[in-house]
């Protein structure tokens, strides 16, 4: 259990530097490519961070499978709020525009649109660690992060950084929060689950239908 805590831990200190440097950035599009190397660093060093492992759920789905998911979203939430609350004191320019950028998120989106932007970041997040995964290629981070962020998606754990530098403690915010989890976690089984249905359709079809050598009616009258 320490293990994936920390392992999670890790995961959410990478996210936080990846925060950093977004908030560093005047121009967003260098913002959006630098903050790529927080889930490149993750996916090579092998860190649980929950928005790269819950898309593994549908085809893994044990109690320890779980519990390891769990744990690691722990360890994501206790790093990027203890970091950010410190980065918001050492860094005042990061405070200003976290507390510009959480300001923002929570005037201007609904539940319904908060939870898209969520599901639609979370099936960019599993595309990038999968094609990272199959293929051993870093094209999938370097061009699902900055999508992402450039259209407006909203990533749970990065939010968690965001909100703790802007210090903005409130239950609208914590709801919000915990709305994008919840989209997160769709989004990252939706293309997995779809792909298990297709197999499984696959499957069906291609079961070998029962050969009668008479019709069903015929076999029922020669057994009477």
């Amino acid at each position: 259990m320490l293990k994936q805590i920390i392992n999670g831990f890790c995961a959410g200190l990478l996210i936080s530097i990846g925060g950093c440097v977004f908030l560093a950035c005047d121009n967003k599009y260098m913002g959006a490519f630098f903050f790529s190397v927080a889930l490149l660093s993750i996916c090579i060093k092998g860190y649980s961070l929950f928005t790269g492992k819950v898309g593994y759920i549908p085809e893994s789905h044990s109690k320890d499978d779980v519990s390891s998911l769990l744990l690691g979203l722990l360890g994501n939430t206790v790093a990027t709020v203890l970091i950010g609350f410190l980065v918001s004191l050492a860094f005042p320019s990061f405070f200003a525009s976290a507390k510009l950028i959480c300001a923002a998120k929570l005037a201007s989106q609904n539940f319904f649109s908060t939870l898209l932007r969520g599901i639609l970041c979370g099936v960019l997040m599993y595309l990038a660690v999968s094609i990272y995964k199959e293929s051993k290629s870093y094209i999938g981070i370097v061009f699902c992060i900055p999508v992402f962020i450039l259209s407006g998606f909203e990533h749970s754990i990065a939010d968690m950084f965001y909100f703790s530098v802007a210090r903005a403690v409130s239950f609208k915010g914590f709801l919000f929060i915990l709305t994008v989890i919840v989209g997160n976690t769709i989004g990252g089984m939706l293309l997995p689950s779809l792909s298990l249905l297709s197999k499984w359709l696959d499957k069906k079809e291609n079961e070998p239908e029962e050969e009668y050598d008479t019709f069903p009616d015929e076999v029922e009258d020669e057994e009477n």
